[in-house]
């Protein structure tokens, strides 16, 4: 089934379709690029590396499901250090399902959906 298809058993003909598409210009950038990395923390010791990617400004995704199920015990110690770090950075950090952290720097917020404006903690 194309799209085409689609549209024409919802009723749509090409014209109707086309409507429901808007153009949005380009968004400016507001001054910082925000560089993103994919992490893994496998052991205790990778806290390190991580901290220091925070330091140097990038946004973690930090998969956690490997030392989840291999030592629980040493998974909180370690996002206990990544907090109390993050929270002396003035960083933020959020559990994303149970396999996930995102750790932002100070300059990035994590939008959690609590607030009615983005980008507020």
């Amino acid at each position: 089934m194309g799209i085409r298809d689609f549209f024409g058993k919802m009723g749509m003909g090409k014209e109707e379709a086309r409507e429901e598409f808007l153009e949005v210009g380009d968004v400016p950038a507001e001054g910082r690029e925000v560089n993103v990395k994919i992490e893994s923390l496998k052991d205790y010791s990778d806290t390190d590396r991580v901290l220091q990617l925070l330091r140097e400004g990038y946004v973690i995704f930090l998969k956690i499901r490997e030392l989840r199920e291999k030592d629980m015990a040493t998974l909180k110690k370690a996002v206990e250090k990544l907090k109390k770090t993050i929270s002396a950075m003035n960083g933020d950090v959020v559990g994303v399902d149970e396999d996930f952290l995102i750790i932002a720097p100070k300059f990035a917020s994590i939008y959690r959906g609590k607030s009615a404006t983005p980008g507020m903690k």
